[in-house]
């Protein structure tokens, strides 16, 4: 029967950003995207959040794919995911970590150390910045989740004072069959358990709309 082993290696990341010439940004956004997209991308669709007064991260997942078709034609798409369920609890080790790395660079930048830090995540994304909002070494502000919500194994009994010392804002939209599939049941779960938050919809889809994010904006 194989036996199954694991190594750490150096591997390169990457990620974008919006804001580069805010000098001393008062917000920090760590933004991390859906299944199946790329982060620069997914920044055009956070660009109300380029004001003058944010800086925005879009970190971007470390497994890339084609997301149709073999590769060999030069315009097939290229997504990324964040994890799967192979070795799901090693990857998601991995991408709290990688987090942690790319909010450590960008807090090192004249200016930025006393930013204050939303952390938002749409679709996939949300149980990503979820779990690094509660696993990581960083102190997270604001919890944003757009599209998603809260992964499973989170005890919410067990989390709810780390949750409440954030600011926690669901956000989705009304025609997204997706997510309003398990809103009841997660906002039924975070009242039972005297989770604090905002919950803002929108008429929409499974999609950034650039209204409904001027609308949290200002929360931040």
């Amino acid at each position: 029967m194989p036996a199954e082993h694991h190594i750490h290696i150096r591997r390169t990341a990457r990620y974008f950003t919006l804001g580069e010439s805010v000098a001393s940004p008062a917000e920090i956004w760590m933004a991390c995207h859906g299944y199946g997209q790329l982060a620069e991308r997914f920044l055009t669709r956070l660009a109300p959040l380029d004001d003058g007064r944010r800086l925005v991260v879009a970190p971007e997942a470390l497994s890339r794919f084609y997301v149709a078709g073999s590769g060999l034609e030069p315009d097939t798409k290229v997504g990324a995911s964040w994890m799967t369920r192979e070795d799901r609890l090693v990857e998601i080790e991995d991408y709290v970590g990688y987090l942690d790395a790319v909010h450590a660079e960008i807090r090192a930048r004249p200016g930025a150390a006393t930013a204050r830090l939303t952390a938002l995540g749409f679709s996939q994304g949300t149980a990503t910045v979820s779990r690094w909002a509660l696993r990581g070494k960083t102190r997270v502000d604001r919890l944003i989740l757009w599209a998603g919500l809260l992964p499973p194994e989170v005890e919410l009994g067990a989390e709810a004072a780390r949750l409440n010392a954030m600011d926690l804002t669901l956000v989705a939209g009304e025609h997204d069959d997706w997510v309003q599939k398990g809103l009841p049941a997660q906002l039924k779960a975070l009242d039972a358990a005297g989770v604090k938050y905002r919950l803002v919809k929108f008429n929409g889809g499974h999609s950034v709309e650039a209204e409904a994010l001027k609308s949290v904006m200002g929360d931040g």
